[in-house]
């Protein structure tokens, strides 16, 4: 049996269940899925939805279109938000608390959670499928953390779920923003499988097929809609690159993204130049943040990586180097953000720590309830 809906106020997000399990369909195709804080709530009702009722057996999260799973969060609408907050009452804020919210519950929903991450995968969409139980993954997906183009840092808990990489290759990720491949992802430990993605194509039809066994697990039953017995193992292109990483961004914990970038400019590798270039567009302030964040965040539970994100988000939007990331590379695209202070040199540690320093006391944190 199966029920579809596509509420008035969230048109956004469909909903279908289909022989016990809900699909839940980001359906924003002509922004990449592009979260909006609309979509957030709805997406939070569904999953309290799905959470209370005892005939839905798991949830599955796919993008609508050809192109993305999910692209991020509508930075542009985070853009004005900012840009129109002169009396500093970060309306925005909201955003980030109702997102970490529900990424949270993904992590934690006590139903399996199969994200199919066909296509673009980016910030957001990262998320979200991060917490899934079971991460498909195909040969159009395309991953990436990106945010320190922009003046911000992997969030989204990409503190924690980056803690499954070696050190060397988080911080790579993390700093550069680089484009995983989806039998990439499945290597490093980002997705559980790699699937031709034709073959999800037909995978409500296999739903309904499923006659529930008392005797198999649910994940058992589920793992034959979703991954195919001839799985695909392409080669990973992060292998060929995988020493040259090691080699750059294996550095002791002191070292900072200085000591990676003087590391770098001694390699004359198209690959180090390459490297080299994107490191010196991105925001300077915040990959000595992302550093630090990342390294802080293998030690640190999923709560507390939440709560150290919302609080280096804030001081990069209230006073950081989001609003001009965004101007230059999305709102004006002249591709010359005017970063502050313009080199890694000029970054103080004072004002690192003042990034990772909570705004808030512990016990008024807004995510203290997690």
């Amino acid at each position: 049996m199966s029920t579809l809906e596509l509420s008035r106020d969230a048109p956004e997000v469909a909903f279908e269940v289909v022989n016990r399990v809900a699909i839940v369909t980001l359906d924003r195709p002509h922004a990449l899925n592009a979260l909006s804080h609309g979509m957030i709530a709805h997406l939070a009702e569904r999953f309290a939805q799905c959470a209370a009722d005892d005939s839905i057996a798991a949830v599955v999260l796919r993008g609508a279109g050809e192109k993305a799973f999910c692209a991020g969060g509508d930075v542009r609408k985070l853009y004005h938000a900012a840009r129109n907050d002169p009396h500093h009452e970060t309306p925005w804020l909201k955003f980030f608390i109702d997102e970490y919210r529900l990424d949270f519950t993904v992590h934690r929903f006590a139903k399996p959670v199969i994200a199919l991450m066909d296509g673009i995968v980016m910030g957001g969409g990262m998320g979200l499928a991060q917490g899934a139980a079971l991460r498909i993954a195909t040969e159009r997906t395309r991953m990436a953390m990106p945010e320190t183009r922009i003046g911000l840092l992997p969030d989204v808990g990409a503190t924690h779920f980056l803690r499954v990489l070696p050190r060397d290759l988080a911080l790579y990720v993390g700093l550069t923003g680089a484009r995983l491949s989806g039998a990439d992802a499945r290597r490093v430990g980002l997705a559980d499988e790699c699937v031709p993605s034709t073959w999800l194509r037909s995978f409500v039809e296999r739903l309904e097929a499923i006659r529930w066994d008392d005797a198999q697990d649910t994940m058992t039953q589920l793992a034959r809609v979703f991954v195919p017995s001839a799985n695909i193992e392409r080669h990973a292109p992060l292998d060929d690159m995988r020493a040259q990483i090691k080699r750059h961004f294996a550095v002791c914990a002191t070292g900072g993204v200085e000591r990676i970038v003087a590391s770098l400019a001694t390699d004359e590798s198209d690959w180090a130049r390459a490297t080299l270039a994107l490191l010196e567009s991105h925001s300077p302030t915040m990959l000595e943040v992302t550093y630090h964040a990342l390294l802080r965040g293998r030690q640190m539970s999923l709560a507390d990586c939440f709560r150290m994100e919302l609080g280096v988000v804030y001081r990069a939007i209230d006073d950081g180097d989001f609003v001009e990331g965004v101007r230059a590379l999305i709102i004006d695209k002249d591709e010359r953000p005017r970063f502050a202070p313009t080199t890694l040199a000029q970054v103080r540690a004072e004002r690192v720590q003042h990034f990772l320093s909570s705004p808030w006391r512990r016990e008024m944190h807004p995510l203290a309830d997690l």
